[in-house]
């Protein structure tokens, strides 16, 4: 049988961890391999992982078809649907599925509208329903995360190296600290990731830190006059009671001092 792996779809697919691997491994050396490899025509769409094992240690496999995609874009965004439905996924991943995913509906939308301009009418033009996947929030929903957290995958995925990406990837930096290390040169992303975890966090701090400090300070706004003469008559009525009680302490020291010398 000729099974043909598409590269651009494997990318689709997160690689396991060296535990995980080897527990798929020891599995199928058990049991076999007892889910189906799923085919678009001769390319593998789902099962990989497991393809590569059999291949590996010459474990019988089944194959099924699914050849109801009309095209590539089809079986991306099957295999996207598919990874972002487990649980297994981390965050980071999905949001990069689901960008994908928006990249695909969004190329395939403005290729449908050049090929069939619409034509509305005119009272129809505030009534027609946005394109899909038309914002941040509806990505970040399908991904089940944050809209900020799309947003940091977003900067990820466009300023940071290879090696930052695998290190977020992996878990050795979290998408939040990886976001504002992306920003640093290329040469100073590929030392943070080679100085392991902890160059990472202090490259994320130093950056925090720098943003904090380039911020301008609030400036405080006048005072309003009516505002100032309301608080200081208040002082001022403060202190007089405060004279009219020390008075009154002082008339009543007196009074015991000659009390104290008549006796």
């Amino acid at each position: 049988m000729n099974i043909t792996i598409n590269d651009e779809l494997r990318a689709f697919v997160d690689p396991l961890t060296d535990i995980e691997y080897a527990a798929l491994e020891r599995s199928l050396l058990a049991e076999g391999c007892r889910d189906a490899l799923v085919l678009w025509r001769d390319t593998l769409i789902d099962g990989h992982n497991r393809y590569e094992i059999c291949q590996k240690h010459g474990i019988p496999f089944r194959t099924v078809h699914n050849n109801n995609f009309a095209s590539i874009d089809d079986v991306m965004l099957w295999m996207i649907d598919n990874h972002l439905a487990r649980r297994s996924v981390s965050d980071f991943q999905r949001g990069v599925l689901a960008l994908k995913k928006k990249e695909i509906v969004t190329a395939r939308l403005a290729e449908q509208m050049a090929q069939e301009p619409p034509k509305p009418e005119a009272d129809d033009l505030d009534s027609r329903p946005p394109p899909p996947w038309n914002t941040r929030e509806e990505v970040a929903k399908a991904a089940r995360v944050s809209a900020n957290t799309i947003s940091q995958i977003e900067r990820i995925q466009k300023a940071a190296t290879p090696e930052l990406r695998e290190a977020v990837r992996t878990g050795a930096i979290s998408i939040n600290a990886a976001a504002n290390v992306a920003q640093l040169p290329e040469e100073v992303q590929k030392a943070a990731v080679a100085g392991g975890r902890k160059e990472l966090q202090q490259a994320a701090r130093q950056v925090r830190e720098q943003k904090m400090a380039s911020r301008p300070k609030k400036e405080t706004p006048p005072a309003d006059p009516a505002d100032e003469l309301a608080a200081a008559r208040a002082e001022i009525a403060s202190l007089k009671d405060r004279v009219a009680t020390l008075l009154n302490e002082n008339e009543v020291l007196k009074q015991r001092l000659v009390h104290a010398g008549a006796a």
